[in-house]
């Protein structure tokens, strides 16, 4: 697939697209920079309770956030699924589609708790935690494991309403969400006096809170246009299986980002401080090309399921040039924040001079990082879940050899990532002959 604008593609058209983009990635990103903002907040909470509470907080936020992390399937394959029965104008079917996305949510969610619950001190216990900060860390991690069913059926209901063109609602749930969460931590933690057990059971209210007003924006949806909100076996199968590649995609990720914080520990701590503001960095650079990418998901299902692989085409080509455009700009804004940014999480000297080469790094990586994200979210919205499994597996494996490398060659910060650049490569090279190919376009109502 070329990536300059084809004949068809005409200034209108493009332009078309343009408002498509902006009026999904807008409010996505809102919701994405949002997401993160509950933790912050519990963070500033409980951090004035002591150190131990905070320590335990973030041991129980690490794994929390890894749970519900590697099941975002839920979200991206109902996106694609409802958005394609949006396009073939099938409204109840969609719904239908959404609905046996938020029941596996539940029934996950209900398997998360079962294990978590009996298995906390374990879990607490290798991730190290101290001995101080362990009983705080076991008891928020039972807690809000009360809130993982309620935070998937989030991601699975905001797949819903990406896929029916609608990315304001989960914004506005997020902002809310957000809201309600510091209000009720303050009001148990200190209010109370439930101390962290207070930020956890807010939490886990702000989350079902959450949950309950996407289910009834959902069930409305359904009840107008006819759609069953019984629980359908077949349906619910249908869906873990879509989901199946994608979770095997983000937990080849989440390999190569330990991998990748293994390897930077083993170089020392001032390394390891300076990769831990890079990847801080990094993520929040994710959030505003992954924002292109879930329009992405939705445009593109919307156009295979109307039956127009040439509308698709054409989208992907012009998200794909927004893609690029924004990594350059993110890429420059790297450059010039680095004298500002660093000192904000580090004053020692040896941090910051292992950070600001690495920084260049990452700033030169952010157009490539811009055609991955793009077409990530193009091979999403199309159903091609199984290529984006074996593309992502294909890129840990160059990519762990050349990682573990670096300490054995010597190389420091800056050469970690290198690799993380080298990996964003490999995963460009592997999108874009999927995309060049065509393979990808499976129009109709399902794939």
């Amino acid at each position: 697939m070329s990536m300059t604008p084809a004949p068809t593609a005409t200034k209108a058209a493009r332009r078309q697209h343009d408002r498509e983009i902006v009026a999904l990635a807008v409010p996505a990103f809102g919701a994405l920079v949002a997401e993160p903002l509950f933790v912050m907040a519990d963070s500033a909470i409980v951090g004035h309770l002591g150190t131990a509470q905070l320590a335990g907080l973030g041991v129980a936020s690490a794994l929390l956030t890894t749970a519900v992390s590697v099941f975002v399937f839920l979200a991206y394959a109902t996106t694609a699924a409802v958005a394609r029965r949006v396009g073939a104008g099938d409204l109840q079917s969609a719904i239908r589609q959404g609905m046996d996305g938020i029941w596996l949510a539940l029934l996950l969610g209900a398997a998360v708790i079962a294990v978590v619950l009996p298995t906390a001190p374990a879990l607490v216990e290798l991730f190290g935690a101290s001995d101080t900060a362990a009983p705080y860390a076991i008891t928020y991690l039972r807690i809000s494991s009360l809130g993982i069913p309620a935070m998937l059926v989030v991601l699975a209901s905001t797949g819903v309403l990406r896929g029916l063109q609608d990315t304001k609602t989960p914004l506005y749930v997020a902002l809310g969400g957000f809201i309600a969460n510091g209000v009720l931590n303050v009001t148990l933690v200190y209010g109370a006096g439930l101390g962290i057990a207070g930020s956890a059971w807010g939490t886990v209210i702000a989350q079902w809170t959450m949950a309950v007003v996407y289910l009834f924006v959902v069930v409305r949806g359904a009840r107008r246009h006819g759609a069953s909100l019984r629980p359908d076996a077949a349906g619910i199968r249908a869906c873990a299986q879509a989901g199946a590649p994608l979770l095997v995609r983000t937990l080849s990720l989440r390999a190569i980002l330990m991998i990748a914080t293994a390897v930077a520990a083993r170089l020392g701590d001032a390394d390891v401080a300076a990769h831990q503001i890079i990847l801080s960095l990094w993520s929040l650079l994710a959030f505003a090309l992954d924002a292109i990418a879930i329009a992405g998901q939705a445009i593109i299902g919307r156009y295979l399921g109307a039956n127009d692989p040439q509308g698709a085409r054409d989208a992907c080509r012009r998200m794909v040039q927004w893609g690029i455009a924004a990594g350059v700009v993110l890429g420059v804004l790297v450059v010039l924040a680095r004298p500002l940014f660093i000192p904000l999480f580090s004053s020692d000297s040896v941090v910051q001079d292992a950070a600001l080469p690495a920084l260049v790094m990452v700033a030169v990586s952010q157009p490539i990082c811009g055609i991955v994200y793009i077409l990530d979210g193009v091979l999403m919205g199309a159903g091609d879940g199984p290529y984006l499994a074996w593309a992502m597996l294909a890129t840990l494996a160059v990519f762990a050899p050349v990682a573990l490398l670096v300490p054995v060659l010597g190389g420091g910060l800056t050469a970690v990532w290198g690799a993380m650049t080298l990996m964003m490569t490999v995963r460009m090279v592997t999108l874009w002959l999927r995309a060049r190919s065509g393979r990808w376009i499976v129009t109709g109502a399902t794939r």
